[in-house]
């Protein structure tokens, strides 16, 4: 099993979600977050005066998938998500040692 955690722009989220759920993704966590990486924020300009924005709004989406789906989640919010310019954010992904639903009691696979 392994998670995934993408850091995307907010307004892609639906599109996003849509087409996880067409390939048969169940759940996912959604968080709004602030942050920067190599745009370093922006200037917006606000009656008549600058200022600086140094975080930027992402959303950051949580999924614990089986390892064969690993792939084709991965190039589902690539696709989705990418507007071809920067801030578009990132993927990470990690393993699991162990998934427990908690109303049940399952474990692995069948717990996500």
């Amino acid at each position: 099993m392994k998670k995934i955690e993408a850091i995307i722009k907010p307004f892609k989220l639906d599109e996003v979600k849509d087409a996880l759920h067409e390939i048969g993704i169940q759940g996912m966590t959604v968080t709004e977050v602030k942050g920067f990486g190599r745009q370093k924020g922006h200037v917006e300009l606000y009656r008549g005066a600058e200022y600086e924005i140094t975080f930027v709004p992402k959303v950051k989406l949580e999924l614990v998938v089986a390892d064969a789906m690993l792939e084709k989640v991965i190039s589902t919010i690539q696709a989705k998500a990418n507007t071809g310019k920067i801030g578009d954010g990132k993927i990470f992904v990690s393993g699991l040692e162990q998934v427990i639903r908690i109303r049940t009691g399952e474990t692995g696979d069948t717990a996500i």
